[in-house]
């Protein structure tokens, strides 16, 4: 359809113009609207109290509240320090040193890309906790010891320094088999000791990821929820932990969303701060073909023993909890709650419950068809707005790429805060549907959680496709909607399935945006498995919570190597994965 404006002709594509159309909706709908509602509701009480700043009083004289903020921060810088070092020896252990069966270390350390969220923390509270087995274990030498010794910051970062690494095998080993051998051959032909070397050519080469993967465990610790609320005890609740317990009563409401923007707030300084800290940097590679990095081997036999034994001491760790949990989801009630296990515990009698009774089948349902649905309907809609800012630059198409990112700026319970205030009792929009109690909220949210790392993936993908193939499709003819059905989406179709099974793993067991939204009659897995670890949980919530976790992990599995297993095979037919 053409448009002539005085000797100017432009063309108009109806369809085009409808989604676009829908697409300001959503981004003002979704992700402006409520936010800026929840705001002002900070300020603005209505009625005859009209403006105020009564909530900023109310928190600052909350010893409570301030304890959560100066907690989070104490957190956040203490996961950059340790999850760095063991994210750099896990992956140093696996990929650099030579260490012997580097192939089982990191099988064992990458269980932690199946095994996460508040699942994770469940399972280490009931191998370190009061009644753990490892507690039992220890009380036999140490009788007069605390039993709850696994609880507070120590604990808290302890789940952190070994659940956050899976960021550093993906990309860290990445950076690794990058480094060019024959730069490390070099260092060495002139003198420099293996230290030297990793310090000086290296290092620099991991510098990049590591700024990237700071970013990630700062932003994570500061918006931590599962470990704080799971073994942070009394002593050490941090904001998120707050913000879910302020924000469950309407009389405090106002204060957890002055605690969501405060969180905000920090998110967006400190990312702002650290990605100029990171564009400071310039990193070249003046290989033009480079050697394939060979094992070190550590020659000095002290240090190569201590470098097995920590290696190995790591892979005990990080396979205790995922044994245990397996173990103990055949198990009776009595043994996980007096911390142990024996074969005349043995029961089946808990995947049979499972399978049998609809109360302990139904959330594990739930959360797969909310996550399915939401998985879905995101990559659709990402799928869409990536084309749209691959083809050319607008200023209309930079408003969508920033507001697209507004979801990664802003903490999951920010989120939720402001879904639930703006629409808790009023009408989203063009709906009739009032949406707080329904089903279809809680995938709203699900929805605007994954569009920022999914429009991130698919966007990259369509940059890889060569321009050329759409010109030579409309050259012969081709339509824009056969060209793109037949030409660009099998190009990029598996990097939409992959980031659609990504999706689906990651809000299977969401528990900090699904606490504010989900309907007590629909309730996902990320509040049941959060119930099971109350001290007055229901003994068959607590098994139910073990079985979950091995149904789960083989999802996670699953989706893994969907994502990963299989790229060898796929690289061949789509250059660019």
């Amino acid at each position: 359809m053409e448009l002539k404006l005085g000797n100017r002709t432009f063309q108009l594509n109806p369809g085009n113009a409808l989604f676009q159309t829908f697409l300001l909706w959503v981004i003002a709908a979704l992700l402006v609207y409520p936010n800026i509602n929840m705001i002002v509701g900070i300020f603005y009480k209505g009625g005859d109290i009209g403006f105020s700043l009564d909530t900023f009083q109310r928190l600052f004289t909350s010893a409570r509240a301030m304890r959560s903020i100066r907690n989070s921060f104490i957190l956040a810088f203490s996961i950059v320090i340790f999850v760095n070092i063991s994210g750099i020896l896990v992956v140093l252990f696996t990929e650099y040193f030579d260490i012997k069966g580097a192939k089982i270390l990191k099988l064992g350390y990458m269980t932690t890309l199946i095994y996460g969220g508040i699942i994770l923390c469940q399972g280490y509270n009931f191998i370190y906790g009061r009644n753990g087995i490892i507690t039992q274990l220890l009380l036999n030498f140490f009788p007069e010891m605390n039993r709850q010794w696994f609880s507070g910051f120590f604990a808290v970062m302890f789940i952190h320094t070994f659940s956050g690494t899976g960021g550093h095998l993906i990309f860290l080993t990445n950076a690794i088999r990058g480094i060019d051998y024959q730069t490390v051959e070099a260092s060495r032909n002139l003198g420099a000791s293996p230290l030297k070397i990793f310090i000086k050519v290296v290092l620099p080469v991991l510098r990049p990821t590591l700024y990237a993967l700071t970013i990630l465990l700062f932003l994570g610790g500061l918006s931590a929820t599962s470990a704080p609320l799971i073994v942070g005890g009394v002593n050490f609740q941090t904001i998120n932990p707050m913000i879910i317990d302020l924000g469950r009563a309407p009389v405090s409401r106002d204060i957890a969303a002055l605690l969501s923007v405060i969180l905000g707030t920090a998110t967006l300084i400190l990312l702002s701060f650290f990605r100029y800290f990171e564009k400071r940097g310039h990193y070249i590679s003046i290989s033009k073909v480079k050697t394939p990095l060979v094992k070190v081997k550590i020659t000095n036999p002290v240090l190569n023993g201590f470098s097995h034994v920590l290696a190995y001491v790591f892979f005990l760790i990080y396979m205790i909890p995922i044994v245990l949990v397996i173990l103990y989801s055949f198990s009776t009630s009595t043994a996980i709650l007096s911390g142990r296990i024996s074969l005349s515990d043995f029961t089946l009698n808990n995947y049979a419950f499972f399978f049998r009774n609809p109360s302990a089948f139904r959330p594990f349902m739930i959360s797969i068809t909310y996550s399915f649905v939401s998985a879905v309907l995101v990559v659709i809609l990402v799928t869409a707005v990536a084309r749209i800012l691959h083809r050319g630059k607008s200023k209309l198409k930079a408003l969508y790429d920033y507001c697209m990112l507004i979801p990664w700026m802003l903490p999951n319970t920010m989120i939720a805060m402001g879904l639930m205030t703006s629409y808790g009792t009023r009408r989203l929009f063009m709906f009739n549907q009032v949406l707080i109690g329904t089903v279809y909220i809680l995938i709203i949210g699900y929805i605007i959680v994954r569009i920022p790392f999914s429009l991130r993936m698919i966007r990259a993908a369509f940059f890889s496709v060569d321009s050329s193939l759409e010109e030579a499709a409309q050259s012969l003819g081709a339509g824009s909607f056969y060209t793109i059905r037949r030409v660009v989406l099998p190009l990029v179709l598996p990097a939409i399935i992959s980031v659609m099974v990504l999706n689906f793993n990651s809000l299977l067991s969401d528990y900090d945006l699904t606490v504010f939204l989900f309907h007590p009659f629909t309730v996902p897995l990320g509040p049941v498995i959060r119930a099971a670890a109350a001290e007055n949980a229901d003994l068959n919530g607590v098994v139910m919570s073990f079985v979950y976790a091995v149904f789960l992990m083989i999802i996670a599995a699953t989706a893994m190597y969907i994502v990963f297993g299989r790229k060898s095979s796929a690289k061949s037919k789509y250059e660019y994965y």
